[in-house]
């Protein structure tokens, strides 16, 4: 889906396309450069990371494992439970290695701090947080983030990979969506 196909749904593009994928680029030569001749996981957090971590892994000279994991706080409701769920756990083993966490986007950042403790307590030989986007003005916690793509506004933004209403995902390019979508 590109921004024109959406346009009259959205209020403006915070990142585009171009930008993603120099980015990512960037991002990429970093974790080269830090995780040369080590073991490394990828853990990517369902949906929402899909395409960062799809364009990151193929981006990276090194060579990687990968897996996934879901979690909630929210239950049945729009409003954080505080309690986190994993509906998706890994199936790779950890214990040893060095563990990348690839988020789409961090608001909160509670639920990833809760991800950060669970891993380095599984035995990870390192944890780090690689995220595509962060909201500094939405943090309730302090989450030690490695690496960052960009740092935007607390609004709601959709695609590359983020969704409203599972919508949007394929978006090229990431956009704040217009309230009346929602509202």
């Amino acid at each position: 889906m590109n921004f024109e196909s959406a346009k009259s749904q959205l209020t403006k593009v915070l990142v585009t396309e171009e930008q993603i994928q120099s980015r990512v680029a960037e991002m990429a030569a970093e974790i080269d450069a830090k995780y040369e001749g080590k073991e490394v996981l990828l853990v990517g957090v369902l949906k929402g990371a899909i395409m960062f971590m799809a364009d990151l892994s193929r981006a990276l000279n090194i060579s990687t494992s990968m897996d996934w994991m879901a979690l909630s706080s929210y239950g049945s409701g729009t409003v954080s439970s505080g309690v986190i769920r994993i509906l998706k756990d890994l199936d790779a083993e950890i214990h040893g290695k060095h563990v990348i966490i690839v988020e789409d986007i961090i608001d909160s950042g509670l639920t990833l701090s809760w991800l950060q403790a669970t891993l380095t307590a599984r035995g990870a030989a390192s944890v780090d947080v690689v995220a595509f986007l962060r909201k500094p003005a939405a943090a309730k916690v302090e989450v030690p983030v490695w690496l960052v793509g960009y740092d935007i506004p607390n609004e709601f933004v959709v695609g590359y990979g983020l969704d409203y209403n599972e919508r949007y995902r394929s978006l090229n390019c990431v956009a704040v969506l217009d309230p009346k979508v929602y509202s």
